[in-house]
């Protein structure tokens, strides 16, 4: 559902260092928000605090947000640990096959190209003499 972005209350949170916010800020422009941020029934931040800073930053007046039945202050906090703490990061090897596999489907015919153009340097060169 969509919120109003002045209508979220961010109390203190555990995570200070926001990281690259520009980044985030650029592929929610680009691709749009892919995850929602979570929010209390009273409209308190439980998860999401570097997508609500991009949207901010994006200048947008809602986001994307579901509504979380937090009981308590205790159960908020395990809630924003557990979504910080369980995302796992790329590996070089999986990073370099997402480029790989990038390549390849922004230019799907360059090994055929490559080809042709060989084909044809081969074949000016033969039908010289």
């Amino acid at each position: 559902m969509q919120v109003l972005i002045k209508d979220i209350k961010v109390k203190r949170r555990i995570r200070k260092d926001m990281g690259n916010i520009d980044g985030l800020a650029e592929s929610m422009k680009k691709f749009g928000q892919i995850s929602p941020i979570v929010l209390s029934k009273s409209n308190v931040l439980i998860a999401g605090g570097r997508r609500l800073e991009a949207a901010k930053l994006l200048g947008w007046k809602t986001i994307n947000a579901v509504i979380a039945d937090i009981p308590d202050s205790l159960s908020s906090l395990e809630y924003e640990i557990e979504e910080n703490s369980q995302r796992l990061d790329f590996n070089s090897n999986e990073i370099a096959e997402a480029a790989k596999r990038l390549e390849r489907l922004k230019n799907p015919h360059v090994f055929r190209r490559m080809w042709n153009a060989v084909v044809r340097f081969f074949k000016r060169i033969f039908h010289r003499g």
